[in-house]
Formats: structure tokens, sequence, C-alpha cells
């Protein structure tokens, strides 16, 4: 277990990210097409072929799931992830042509003091497809791929990753692209809001703290226009396209544990969780699924805080320090 979504078989991750621009895509892949869907809590949402993963409509499974910077033209990032999977001859198959079925979602990082004058296209398609051809079990956290150009209302966000057992032995792995407009550690101090669901020291081991002090409960914001948490959540299990929405709903309380405020009017939160189907669920079906998503909402929360543990600053004037930057923590 390496404590990422990897550790669910069958999924791949791959990041590419533009140094100059301070922003990148993040794909997850699947090795074979998966029942999806999602859940959208924020205000601000922005998303790719979204709307497929509701239940009932024809196509249940997706080749893979994008998490973008850029803002809308954050979008284009899922035109290089089917143009990479087209490559592969992955995609459905409608007579003789193949159609790479793909969903994701964006954040808004286009103040982050990269540079963002690409001239008459954006550069999120080549992006991603440059992060679907380097999918791999090992990826980087922190500053990297969607959560490169990402930040928060007090520290630079990132790209965090968990993963876990349940009781029943179903694996669930989440991947988070942390760009929130409000806050993940308790006011002034360097406990995270996570630190009840931390295993180990994967964030630092600093345990709890208290809520009531540091002006941990003073509501603190990003003054600098929308910001967006965007998450994918899988598992091993077999699940319907119904049973994946309400484990979408359930990991998204992972969010509300991790950050303060979540779910604003500026945010664009969009949790998508999969399933790949190598295990089925049990003779009480209802229990396992239950589990999963409890399970799934801890690791979500663990995921938030380690992608701002492992981020660095931005190298611009006035940028956001990283955690450890700001803690003298190693």
């Amino acid at each position: 277990m390496r404590n990422l979504i990897t550790d669910v078989p069958g999924v791949l991750v791959g990041q590419a990210e533009d140094e100059r621009l301070a922003s990148g895509v993040t794909v997850i892949r699947f090795d074979e097409p998966v029942v999806a869907s999602c859940t959208i809590s924020g205000g601000a949402p922005g998303g790719f072929d979204t709307a497929l993963l509701e239940p009932g409509m024809t196509v249940e499974r997706v080749d893979a799931i994008f998490l973008s910077g850029g803002s809308a033209f954050g979008l284009a990032a899922g035109v290089g992830v089917q143009a990479a999977l087209r490559g592969q001859g992955r995609g459905l198959a409608v007579g003789p042509a193949r159609v790479p079925i793909v969903t994701g979602a964006i954040l808004f990082d286009l103040l982050n003091g990269g540079d963002k004058g690409w001239g008459r296209f954006s550069p999120y398609a080549e992006l991603g497809f440059a992060a679907t051809e380097a999918a791999a079990a090992g990826f980087a956290l922190g500053t990297a791929g969607a959560g490169h150009g990402s930040t928060t209302a007090n520290l630079k966000g990132g790209i965090g990753s968990a993963s876990a057992v349940t009781p029943s032995g179903f694996l669930v792995g989440a991947i988070v692209a942390v760009n929130a407009i409000g806050v993940a550690t308790m006011g002034d101090s360097p406990h995270f809001w996570a630190a009840p669901y931390e295993v180990g020291d994967e964030f630092g081991g600093l345990g709890m703290g208290s809520p009531a002090s540091s002006g941990a409960l003073r509501v603190r914001v990003k003054g600098d226009g929308p910001a967006t948490t965007i998450a994918c959540v899988v598992t091993d299990a077999d699940i319907s396209r119904a049973e994946a929405r309400r484990l979408a709903l359930m990991a998204d309380d992972g969010l509300a544990r991790a950050i303060r405020p979540a779910h604003a009017p500026f945010d664009g939160d969009t949790v998508f969780f999969a399933g790949t189907g190598r295990r089925r669920l049990g003779s009480n079906a209802a229990r396992d699924v239950t589990e999963i998503g409890a399970v799934a909402a801890d690791c979500l929360a663990r995921a938030v805080a380690r992608g701002i543990f492992e981020a660095r600053a931005l190298p611009f004037a006035g940028a956001l320090p990283g955690w450890k930057d700001r803690f003298g923590i190693r």
C-alpha cells in the first residue's frame, strides 16, 4: 500500500504541469472502463460531460476522469485526454469507431501569479494529453498536476491522495486537488481539521490541537475570486451507477470534515466516485456500500490534508507559503 488512490488495482494517475503557467492537469486513468457518478456541491462548478454520470444515462462507464486547473479554459484538458486514449485504442465501440468516454472538473487558479497569456488557444489540451500518457502507479503530491497552482485562504494548496481498506476488505482510494475558498488548518496553528482521521504521521502527526484557540473558528475565506476543490474516489467494489452516486454524496462529506468552510457560493466543489468492479458486494450489499462510503469520506479528508502538507510555495512575489515553510516542520 502506497497510501495513494493507485492502491486500488486498475487505477493509474498521470500529471502534467507548466511552471510558467503555474497550472496543470491530473488524470485518473482506468485499465478498464468503470462505473462512475459524481456530486456537485459547490455553487460555481465547471464540468466536462458530467451529465452522462447521472443514473439512467445510456453510457454507464468511463475510461478516465480528469482534474484540471485553468477555470473554464481547463475544460480543454478533456480533449487532450480523449486524444491520448484514442491513440491507445481505448473507447466505447460504436460500429467501426471508438469514442473514449471522459469526464472531469476544473478549478480556478487564474490569479496565482502565473503567466496566463497563452494566445489563441489554452495549453490545457496538451497538458491533458501529456498527463494521460504519463499515467502510472506512483505520482507526486503537493504542488503538482491540477494542484500545481492551487491555493487556500491561508496556505498553498495541492494534490493529495490517501487509501484505506473497509472492515469488509474493500479497497478505497482518494485523490483531490485542494483549491479551497476556506482553510484546512485551525486558524494560525499547524493543526489540520482532518486530524481525527490521520493515519500515522501522513500529514505531520500533530494531532487535534484546540479548535477554540488561535482564532480557529473565525471564518476565513479567499479574497481573489472563485476557488474549488475537486476530487475522485475509487473502490474495487462492483457497484451500480446509483450506488456510485450515493457513494459520491457520502465521500463529499470528507471535504466538509477537512475544509472550513466548504461548498460555498464561489466554490465549484465536485467529487467523482468510481468502482472498478473487481470485487463483488456481499450478501448485505447495503452494509458494504455504507462502509465504503464512510471510509471514503475519511480517506478524502486525509487526502485534503496531505495535499496541503506536501505543497511548496509558487516562485512568485506574494505567493502563499507552503505548510512546511510556514511552520518550519519537515
